[in-house]
């Protein structure tokens, strides 16, 4: 074999072999699945609300941002206010499941984050900011294993979020639950455009077994518009046999986002 061949060879040969670590890799980053975490904040009184959205807004999101989480989502339900039991919604999401499990010890070694939120970490038993914290925690299905931020016009003042949780009878009924997305249902969602961020199945939470998803819309005659066109194309998977009595409860609470939202 000439020289000239020879070093044809051995350059096709790697790049072969760069083009293989590419590909290998770009299959690596799209198999990631992303873990989601559902931090609730359960509380009673209008000055708990004004403490929170101190804290979140000047100093929890920003820590979290420092610390990866890129996108970090805050939202209240509709009519919050009229309700006994009032809730905040933080939405985080991560590749690696060890982010979350370690986040409280990163908190407390960042400086800056103790003396923004010094106001609310200091407060006396006397004067909780919350009644209690609820967290759940998520994996994306396999359908979407991934988050997406909605691609929505409207103001955020007009935004409608849905958060929506299927619990099931069983294990096993959950699980077909899930598959029934991955299977179908996602797709239905995607052609209609129903701006999904996430599908989860909940791995850790206070009701389980279960699944949570949130869609977002424009506004809520937005959102009214896209169920209506949902049903039709829903019903006839809906009556399959093999998606029977998967679901136990369904709980949907309509939300807006706060101003100091990522989205």
């Amino acid at each position: 074999m000439s020289k000239s061949i020879h070093s044809v060879f051995c350059r096709l040969s790697i790049l072969t072999v760069l083009i293989c670590m590419l590909l290998q890799s770009a299959s690596s980053a799209v198999a990631k699945t992303m873990y989601i975490q559902l931090k609730v904040y359960h509380f009673q009184q209008a000055h708990q609300e004004q403490q929170l959205d101190l804290y979140l807004s000047n100093a929890y999101l920003p820590a979290l941002h420092k610390l990866g989480f890129k996108k970090v989502a805050v939202f209240k339900p509709l009519k919050n206010n009229e309700n006994a039991d009032k809730l905040i919604y933080v939405l985080t999401y991560s590749d690696r499941l060890e982010n979350f499990a370690k986040l409280d010890v990163n908190l407390e070694k960042d400086k800056q984050y103790q003396e923004a939120g010094k106001s609310y970490l200091d407060l006396a038993h006397s004067n909780p900011p919350f009644q209690r914290i609820e967290t759940i925690l998520m994996r994306a299905f396999d359908g979407m294993p991934f988050v997406e931020l909605p691609k929505l016009k409207s103001h955020k003042s007009e935004r409608v979020y849905e958060l929506r949780s299927y619990e099931g009878p069983t294990e096993k009924l959950a699980a077909n639950k899930v598959s029934m997305f991955n299977n179908g249902e996602i797709d239905i969602f995607k052609k209609l455009n129903f701006n999904a961020v996430f599908y989860g199945q909940v791995i850790a939470g206070s009701t389980m077994p279960n699944l949570m998803y949130l869609t977002t819309f424009e506004n809520m005659a937005d959102r009214d518009e896209h169920w209506k066109a949902f049903g039709p194309l829903y019903k006839p998977m809906s009556e399959m046999p093999q998606y029977q009595n998967n679901v136990s409860k369904n709980v949907t609470i309509l939300c807006t986002p706060t101003a100091y939202s990522d989205y």
